[in-house]
C-alpha cells in the first residue's frame, strides 16, 4: 500500500466504474457533435482575473472557492473553477466570431476545481461535459440547448429529472428589481457576510442555501414581476420552443445560478433521489460575458453537466448502463510456441477492431483461465503444442464453456463473425 492517498475531496476513477464515467461523457456529447458544436480544450488553470471578472468578485466561488497561487514568476493563477469564462476567453482570443459564422458553437469535456467542504455528490475535484453558444441572441439556441441536454439525460436511461426554468432579465429591466430586492434584504436579520453581498450582488443572497435564510426570502419580491416587455417575449419564446419539442420544464421564479454573468434565460437540471445536492447541471444565457473579459458584444448561452452527479442520478435510479466488456478474447498460450503464436493472433485481432486481450507473464493454464473470466471476455482462445501442430487453436464461449478446434489461419475472421 502507498503512503500517499489522493487529497481530500478528489478521487480516483478506477475499472469498472470508470467505464460508467467515459459512458456519461460520451452520451452528453453525442447529441452536441451531431448538433454542430465542435470540441473545444482549455488549460486546466487561467489568470484570476479571468474569474474574478466573469464569475464575479462576489461570488464564493472567487472568494472561498477557488484554488489561486502565485508563479515563480509573479503570476496569479487559478485551477478552473467553471468552463465558460476559459471557453470564451480561448474563443475570443482565437477570433472565432470574426470568421462570419455566428454563432461559434463549442462543447468541451475535462476537470475543475473548487475548495468546498467534501460531501457525497460535491467534490473538491469533479467532471463536467459542456456546451456554449457564442455570438447569436436567438431563443431558438437557448431552447436547442435545452432539449439537447433533456435528449443526453434520456438516452442515458435517466427518467427521473426536473428542468427548472427562469428568467433573470436584462440590464434593462434587472436594475429595478435589483433595488427593490435590496430594499427588501435590507430589513431581514442576516449575518454581516451576507449583508455584504446585498450592495454587491443581491441575487446571490437569493442562492442562499440555508434553511433560515431561505425562511425570510419567503416574501422577497420575484424577478418575473420586474421583466420588461423584450425579456418576457424572449422568454415566452424560449418556453413554447421546449413545449413544442416534447420537453417538460417547471417555471420557478426563484431560481438564480452561482454566477454573476447570467442575463435573461437560467435553467438547472435536478434530480429529488440525490438529496439536498440536487442539481446535475444548469446553465442559461450571459449576453454581457464577453465584454466583461474586453471582448466585443457577443450574447450567448451555455450549460455545463456534472458526469460526477449524472453517475449517482443513475445510481439513485437504479439504471445499470449497457456497457461493453472491456475485452471480447482472451488468448491463454500453453507453451513458448503457442504464445508466439497467440501474441500474433490477439495483435490481428485488435487491428480488425476486436477487443482482445493476452495471459501475460506466464501464467498456467488455470490462473489464466481465471482471468479470462476475470476481464469479462466472450471468448478464450487456447492453444498448446498439440494444438499447433494440427494447425488448430481452441475456441471456448466462456459463458457456455462449450470449446471447439478452429483453424489458426481463419480464427481471426471466425471470431469476427461471432462477434458481429
Amino acid at each position: 500500500m502507498s503512503t500517499f492517498k489522493a487529497p481530500k475531496g478528489t478521487y480516483d476513477l478506477l475499472p469498472p466504474d470508470s467505464a460508467a464515467y467515459l459512458a456519461v461523457r460520451e452520451a452528453i456529447a453525442a447529441p452536441l457533435r451531431n448538433s454542430g458544436y465542435g470540441y473545444i480544450e482549455t488549460p486546466g488553470f487561467e489568470h484570476v482575473e479571468l474569474f474574478a471578472r466573469g464569475v464575479g468578485e462576489s461570488t464564493d466561488i472567487v472568494t472561498k472557492e477557488m484554488y489561486a497561487f502565485e508563479t515563480k514568476g509573479g503570476d496569479r493563477l487559478a485551477l478552473r473553477p467553471e468552463g465558460t469564462a476559459s471557453v470564451l476567453r480561448a474563443a475570443l482570443e482565437a477570433n472565432l466570431h470574426k470568421a462570419g459564422n455566428l454563432p461559434v458553437k463549442l462543447w468541451y469535456s475535462g476537470s475543475y476545481y473548487r475548495y468546498e467542504r467534501p460531501q457525497k455528490g460535491r467534490y473538491r475535484h469533479f467532471s463536467q461535459v459542456g456546451a456554449e453558444a457564442i455570438g447569436a441572441e436567438d431563443p431558438a439556441l437557448d431552447a436547442e440547448l435545452i432539449i439537447l441536454a433533456d435528449q443526453a439525460y434520456r438516452s442515458l436511461g435517466l427518467r427521473d429529472f426536473r428542468i427548472l426554468l427562469n428568467s433573470l432579465g436584462d440590464k434593462e429591466c434587472r436594475p429595478a428589481y435589483r433595488a427593490a430586492l435590496q430594499d427588501f434584504l435590507r430589513r431581514l436579520d442576516l449575518d454581516e457576510d451576507t449583508r455584504r453581498r446585498i450592495d454587491i450582488n443581491p441575487l446571490r443572497v437569493l442562492d442562499d442555501k440555508r434553511p433560515e435564510v431561505q425562511e425570510q426570502l419567503a416574501a422577497a419580491p420575484l424577478l418575473r414581476d420586474y421583466l420588461c416587455d423584450g425579456c418576457k417575449a424572449y422568454h415566452e419564446q424560449v418556453r413554447e420552443l421546449i413545449g413544442a419539442a416534447g420537453v417538460g420544464y417547471e417555471d420557478d421564479p426563484r431560481l438564480v445560478r452561482g454566477l454573476d454573468y447570467y442575463t435573461r434565460t437560467t435553467f438547472e437540471f435536478v434530480h429529488d433521489g440525490l438529496g439536498s445536492q440536487s442539481a446535475v447541471g444548469g446553465g442559461g444565457r450571459y449576453d454581457g460575458l464577453s465584454e466583461m473579459l474586453g471582448g466585443p458584444a457577443l450574447p450567448s448561452v451555455g450549460w455545463a453537466l456534472g458526469v460526477d452527479r449524472t453517475v449517482l442520478a443513475l445510481r439513485a435510479e437504479g439504471v445499470a448502463l449497457d456497457i461493453p466488456a472491456a475485452t471480447s478474447v482472451f488468448a491463454v498460450p500453453l507453451g513458448e510456441e503457442a504464445r508466439r503464436e497467440l501474441f500474433a493472433k490477439v495483435t490481428e485481432l485488435r487491428k480488425a477492431g476486436v477487443a482482445a486481450d493476452f495471459a501475460f507473464g506466464g501464467r498456467g493454464l488455470k490462473g489464466a483461465m481465471k482471468a479470462a473470466n476475470r476481464s469479462g471476455a466472450r471468448f478464450a482462445l487456447v492453444a498448446g503444442e498439440r494444438d499447433l501442430a494440427e494447425g488448430v487453436v481452441q475456441l471456448k464461449e466462456m459463458e457456455s464453456g462449450e470449446q471447439r478446434p478452429v483453424a489458426l489461419a481463419a480464427v481471426v475472421d471466425e471470431l469476427r463473425r461471432l462477434l458481429g
